[in-house]
């Protein structure tokens, strides 16, 4: 399936010392990304796609299905909202990894930006926990600034084994954080995916792990600062970070998204 290309450009290297800026940050019903932004990464021989559900409801509806897949074969789809992920009313963006034949071999969508700790599925995870209230907190010292929530990742169970889907996936927060101009992104996983997921500089949280979805999984919580990861991540996912939020950045800027303003 075409999809429109990017210009290569540079952006200047982020700071390395942990910083916080309050941030004008853009609400989900008022950011509008009319076509899916696309590229190609060269490393795994794949295209990357940020859009939004209304951008390509096909390729959306191919999200959900390769999501419901993945977690009903893993018995834990009572953790997907399928509903209300169909319509996707509460998907601010979502992040594709396409084969040369169109399939989507690997996906990620992002809620938010957040207003308050009670809008993230985190606080849900932990109900019951002596640690919820550390979750809570975690989240809403960061709303000022800015904060996605990753969910609903999946790779395809089919996939080619050689092919490292957890890279890109690792950067995808990256992406979204720049487009919709946030400080952080938070995601919750079991603790042996979160450690592939570290590699584009994600911090897990020192908090206790929940069971959830079930007694079989040790979830915990992993953050982006979009400010402070240089030090935390890989060289290659740094220099991979870098070149493409500039495209996207720029790809933005020149009028294929657009954040409207409200009043």
């Amino acid at each position: 399936m075409p999809r429109n290309k990017l210009e290569v450009g540079a952006l200047a290297r982020e700071g390395t010392h942990m910083t916080t800026v309050s941030l004008d940050f853009t609400s989900a019903d008022e950011f509008i990304l009319p076509k899916s932004l696309s590229w190609r990464d060269t490393h795994i021989n794949c295209t990357l796609v940020v859009a939004q559900p209304s951008t390509d409801r096909a390729l959306w509806s191919e999200f959900v299905a390769g999501a419901h897949r993945s977690y009903c074969k893993r018995g834990v789809e009572a953790a997907l909202d399928i509903d209300v992920m169909r319509t996707g009313s509460d998907t601010v963006m979502f992040f594709a990894v396409l084969d040369d034949a169109g399939r989507m071999l690997a996906g990620l969508r992002a809620k938010g930006p957040l207003h308050s700790a009670d809008e993230s599925h985190a606080v849900i995870e932990w109900a019951g926990q002596p640690s919820q209230q550390a979750v809570r907190d975690m989240i809403n010292t960061r709303v000022p600034f800015g904060v996605l929530e990753m969910k609903s990742g999946w790779v395809a169970d089919d996939a080619d084994r050689d092919l490292d889907l957890t890279t890109p996936l690792a950067r995808s927060a990256f992406h979204m954080m720049t487009l919709i101009d946030v400080q952080f992104c938070m995601a919750t996983a079991a603790a042996y995916v979160l450690n592939r997921w570290r590699s584009s500089g994600g911090l897990v949280a020192g908090i206790p792990a929940t069971p959830y979805p079930d007694e079989r999984y040790q979830t915990k919580m992993i953050w982006w600062n979009r400010r402070d990861f240089v030090p935390h991540a890989e060289p290659a996912q740094v220099a991979k970070i870098l070149t493409e939020t500039s495209r996207l950045a720029h790809a933005f800027d020149q009028g294929r998204g657009r954040r409207l303003l409200s009043g």
